[in-house]
């Protein structure tokens, strides 16, 4: 596994183009995994139509049990994914990047987050890209706060942890907002 290191934070305006980068992913993914994968989403910014993005595709998977990563591992690292974090105290969270072997990012840039089943980060995950689909307001508040948060960091020499932290006291807001919207809160 790597360690996050100092990155320039590029947000970019939106591009028609990754939700075909995320089907073309995707079909890499299922073909690789097959029935492992319980289910498979597009997430994140990139996921979300008109918002502003770091260029790099966020997917979500399910498989029975993150922690036997033996079950998965092998057939992911085969079609370029290497595991970069491990969190079993998270929802037995597992996160790799589509890259080379001496960790350049595959195009397109790719990071994929294995959950098990009862993982309620999938839904939650589910919930704040359909918001921010619907949302204009929402959409335009969360694109404003990543442009400086990137800034922000960047000016600073921060790392991508760095940037997500500056991001997080709205990305609450949104899912404050977004949970109500949904009926849950």
């Amino acid at each position: 596994m790597k360690p996050s290191l100092r990155t320039d934070i590029a947000v970019v305006d939106h591009d028609e183009a990754w939700a075909d980068d995320f089907e073309r992913l995707a079909a890499m993914i299922r073909e690789a995994l097959g029935e492992r994968v319980l289910a498979l989403q597009h997430v994140g910014s990139t996921s979300v139509p008109g918002l502003a993005a770091k260029p790099v595709i966020d997917i979500d998977i399910l498989v029975a049990d993150p922690s036997d990563e033996d079950s998965y591992r092998p057939a992911l690292t085969a079609v370029g994914y290497d595991l970069a974090v491990r969190e079993p105290g998270w929802y037995e969270h597992r996160a790799f990047r589509h890259e080379d072997a001496d960790g350049t990012p595959r195009l397109p840039h790719s990071n994929l987050h294995v959950f098990g089943p009862h993982c309620p980060e999938f839904a939650r995950h589910r919930i704040f890209r359909d918001h921010l689909t619907r949302d204009a307001a929402d959409r335009q508040l969360y694109a404003e706060a990543k442009r400086g948060a990137a800034a922000e960091a960047n000016a600073a020499g921060e790392t991508m942890m760095d940037y997500n932290a500056r991001k997080q006291a709205v990305i609450r807001d949104i899912y404050a907002r977004a949970f109500a919207a949904a009926g849950l809160t």
